[in-house]
């Protein structure tokens, strides 16, 4: 029989998002159980993570599957066909990222009226302004042939709330979020993972988050180890906590460049820092932890900063709103940003 409610996931973080709206503080799972379909990437980082993340899922009560859907139209097809009567079953979808090309196909395959979106993060401030406009959910660093898709322009249409048709958006985004009328809005305030693991470990060190703009062809690899290294000296960076879509190659640079020691956490960020040794002061670009991390730590003696200097990083070709974008990412958190100050390494 299949659970009332399914979820489509294809990252980590994802799948934590929906561990805590089953089991937090919204407690979602008191509606009904919770299946989750991981739509499995093909990077091995996110599919370490992913196994991780998919072991305390189980161990917590939520029913997951893993589906090997990418790689060839063959494994795509027969995803589909395994989903397809549990995506027919379930009276509620419990979207990862709708922007995902892969759940834009999956989604006419389901009839349910009620959708949750467990935002993936920054991606939100985008999905709120393209529904608000009704345009294609595209995101902004894409361009080309993906911006004329009829899937992300039929998945705008198929979120809107209308009569008999509910969207609710489970969100650690900070600020106020504009949504179309009729959307229902619940906070995601980490309360099962700060329940499940903690006190953190706090070193005194100054830890510095990477990212994956390298990886999205924001800005190149030479350009951000530069940048990195001259952060890290004039800062007194002890750590860089890598992104796990960042190629090993550049780590190295990296490692070498910017004499960091590197490392790369088991679990995403927001349950590394629960589970692992994190330094007293946790730098970080525009990026979707400056909101989530702030929550899970509230009450631990760790300070996030915000480095909004990558902005000055960008190729010369990178779309024409990146910066404001990555500005507004950081502008929405409240918090201090440090470009050229020096930050005290922690006592």
């Amino acid at each position: 029989m299949t659970p009332p409610a399914l979820a489509l996931v294809e990252s980590p973080a994802q799948l934590l998002n929906v561990l805590e709206w089953a089991l937090g503080d919204r407690r979602g799972a008191d509606e009904g159980p919770v299946a989750v379909a991981v739509l499995l990437p093909q990077d091995e980082p996110t599919r370490r993570q992913l196994a991780a993340v998919s072991g305390l899922a189980r161990s917590a009560g939520l029913r997951v599957s893993a589906y090997e859907v990418r790689g060839s139209a063959a494994a795509l097809a027969g995803c589909c066909a395994l989903l397809a009567p549990r995506l027919a079953g379930a009276r509620r979808l419990i979207l990862g990222d709708p922007f995902s090309r892969l759940v834009q196909l999956l989604l006419p395959l389901s009839p349910a009226r009620e959708l949750v979106l467990v935002d993936d993060g920054t991606a939100t401030l985008e999905l709120s302004e393209l529904l608000l406009a009704g345009r294609p959910l595209v995101r902004w660093h894409r361009s080309g042939a993906a911006r004329a898709s009829g899937a992300a322009d039929r998945t705008t249409r198929r979120l809107l709330p209308r009569r008999g048709h509910r969207l609710e958006l489970f969100t650690a985004m900070s600020g106020p979020l504009e949504l179309p009328p009729g959307t229902a809005t619940s906070s995601n305030q980490y309360s099962w993972a700060r329940g499940r693991f903690g006190p953190p470990t706090v070193l005194p060190l100054v830890d510095l988050a990477g990212c994956s703009l390298v990886e999205t062809g924001l800005i190149t690899a030479a350009r951000y180890v530069e940048g990195v290294a001259q952060l890290a000296r004039r800062l007194g960076v002890s750590r860089y906590l890598a992104h796990r879509r960042e190629e090993p190659e550049k780590l190295r640079q990296l490692e070498l460049a910017a004499e960091l020691e590197i490392v790369q956490p088991r679990l995403p960020l927001e349950l590394a820092v629960l589970t692992e040794p994190v330094g007293g002061t946790v730098l970080s670009f525009p990026s979707t932890i400056l909101h989530t991390l702030p929550r899970i730590l509230r009450g631990h003696p760790v300070e996030i900063t915000a480095c909004e200097e990558i902005r000055g990083w960008l190729r010369p070709d990178a779309p024409a709103h990146a910066s404001a974008f990555l500005h507004r990412v950081t502008g929405l958190t409240g918090l201090t940003a440090v470009d050229t100050a020096a930050v005290r390494r922690p006592h």
